[in-house]
């Protein structure tokens, strides 16, 4: 299989075009997903409301009924529940940690193993977050690890 990226003309509507023999129903789930995918949030702070580029998301927690944004340094109230940001964001990189967390995969320096079967992830702004051991599993299929 190949993949081909263009940019269009300055005036020309992105496209996507799938050229294969026949398409099985993954690809048409994803293409589906992909398309309806709601990727545009709003983050709330003391004195202003900012429009927030999901890819610049490094993870989601949620905390005392609140669901926060966390950037860079710098973090944001959203107006959503957790499970339907993950439900936004399962076509995209963005994967469930914990009960309180998701993470931006595409945000991970990288991972090492803690004890009784947990993970910590150590992501590029330099914080760190533990992977629950009940959401391993996902993060390792996500990521095409194989089991040991």
């Amino acid at each position: 299989m190949r993949i081909i990226i263009e940019s269009p003309e300055p005036d020309d509507e992105d496209v996507i075009i799938v050229r294969c023999a026949t398409p099985d129903q993954r690809l048409l789930s994803m293409l589906l997903a992909f398309q309806n995918a709601n990727t545009e949030l709003t983050g709330y702070t003391d004195d202003k409301i900012v429009r927030l580029n999901y890819q610049d998301v490094y993870y989601f927690e949620a905390n005392e009924n609140r669901v926060f944004a966390y950037y860079h340094s710098e973090v944001y109230e959203v107006r959503y529940k957790l499970y339907e940001l993950e439900e936004m964001f399962i076509p995209l990189d963005f994967v469930r940690c914990s009960k309180s967390m998701i993470v931006n995969m595409e945000k991970i320096e990288y991972l090492s193993p803690l004890f009784s079967g947990k993970m910590e992830a150590h992501l590029k702004n330099g914080e760190k977050i533990v992977i629950s051991r009940q959401y391993v599993r996902g993060l390792k299929n996500k990521l095409g690890v194989e089991e040991v």
